[in-house]
């Protein structure tokens, strides 16, 4: 057993960390596509490079981390909507079938068009695909006839995930320093909010 143990995480660690459920991991542990063991007490304990060299494998998006930072985020947002966990919150009520599955292509579009931003090394004509990306989704839920508070909740709880995705990935895996994960988040907060802002002056010109 190796001495150093914050090389290996918990079950549940590796799927917020793949953005998946924690019953998926332990398939893929099971049918020997994860690499895994035991600790003395019978629980699964998997190692962060073996996570990081699956992830990378289910894409082609670079840098490393933030591939899996967002196919993470993308994951846990799947798991909440398919659990039904948002059935009862007013903004998501309030949205047709059509919005929502509108929505959920809208999520992918605003993941790659992040990643490509943070690839090129988040510059300011890059903020031009968050704007569009805003405006686009300010339309579609302005016209289901969603207020600006209903989309903006939205928008947030969605936006969190990533945010979640990328301290959860600073928290347990070692590759950056502290000073680029700072970084990171920054640039992914700029993004957001040229988002939010777009989204808010759609609603005030409409």
């Amino acid at each position: 057993m190796s001495n150093d143990t914050s090389e290996w995480v918990s079950l549940r660690q590796a799927a917020d960390m793949l953005g998946v459920h924690p019953a998926t991991v332990r398939n893929w542990a099971d049918e020997g596509k994860l690499p895994s063991r035991r600790t003395p007490g019978g629980h699964r304990r998997f190692r962060r490079s073996d996570l990081m060299r699956y992830a990378e494998a289910q894409g082609e998006w670079q840098p490393a981390e933030m591939q899996v930072i967002l196919q993470s985020a993308l994951g846990q947002a799947r798991i909440q909507v398919g659990e039904g966990t948002l059935v009862h919150v007013p903004w998501y009520e309030a949205m047709s079938d059509a919005t929502r599955a509108e929505m959920r292509q809208a999520g992918r579009r605003v993941l790659e068009e992040l990643r490509q931003y943070l690839a090129d090394g988040a510059p300011d004509k890059g903020l031009h695909a968050a704007i569009n990306l805003g405006k686009d989704y300010a339309q579609a839920l302005s016209e289901d006839g969603l207020s600006l508070p209903q989309a903006t909740r939205g928008f947030f709880y969605f936006s969190d995930f990533v945010i979640n995705s990328v301290l959860t990935w600073s928290e347990i895996t070692p590759p950056r320093s502290t000073s680029e994960w700072s970084t990171m988040l920054r640039q992914i907060n700029t993004f957001i909010n040229a988002m939010l802002l777009s989204i808010i002056e759609y609603y005030e010109e409409d």
